[in-house]
């Protein structure tokens, strides 16, 4: 059994009995399965579908897991105000987050329908990995020449050029020339995190909705 399985309250409080249902909502609209989700989190499929009927409280340790599979807060777990999100994103405020030998930096606000970031890819890195997850995907290539594998068929785009597909369509990107590509990225699956946002699980990198 997982840690996270452990530690339900005896006496849970108003404000935790509230939560099934936000458990439920928010792993829908992430867009996961029962089995999925459950998995992330180090749970048995049955005991979430306890904690989403509220035949079981979750303590505060699950409530951190939950949180982060589902790329949102305990407070908005608990049903809490959540502040209003900043529309502008300054260059100076974003930071490079380096994750499978990718570099990303946020480029539009956290928790928002739309994911959109500006991604380094680096030749030779994750070519390899056949992605097959719910949402759509849009890029527009800043420089160098970028490898996209739609299916069954194979496409290189030059700066200038984009892309727009279902993401359940099975897809390879890779930079096609040594010096890498660069490109900007906005992904319909909600609220994934930006480390992982990219990354599938072929080769043991860190994944959060790039399973299928």
């Amino acid at each position: 059994m997982s840690p996270a399985d452990t530690g339900a309250a005896d006496e849970p409080s108003a404000e935790l009995h509230a939560v099934a249902p936000r458990l439920r909502a928010l792993r829908r609209s992430a867009s996961l399965t029962l089995e999925a989700a459950a998995r992330a989190a180090g749970l048995s499929p049955a005991h979430l579908s306890r904690l989403e009927t509220g035949q079981r409280q979750p303590s505060l340790p699950m409530l951190l897991t939950l949180a982060r599979v589902y790329g949102t807060t305990v407070s908005e777990l608990l049903g809490e105000a959540v502040p209003d999100r900043d529309a502008i994103v300054r260059a100076a405020d974003r930071e490079p987050a380096p994750a499978g030998g990718w570099t990303y930096w946020q480029a539009g606000s956290a928790g928002r329908g739309m994911q959109a970031l500006r991604v380094h890819v680096p030749y030779g890195s994750q070519g390899d990995i056949v992605r097959v997850h719910p949402g759509e995907e849009w890029l527009y290539v800043l420089r160098g020449r970028l490898s996209l594998r739609l299916g069954d068929t194979a496409h290189v785009l030059a700066p200038g050029d984009s892309a727009h597909f279902d993401s359940l369509t099975p897809h390879r990107i890779a930079a096609a020339e040594r010096d890498g590509a660069e490109l900007l990225f906005v992904h319909t699956l909600l609220q994934s995190p930006v480390a992982a946002l990219c990354l599938g699980p072929a080769t043991g990198h860190p994944t959060s909705g790039e399973t299928s």
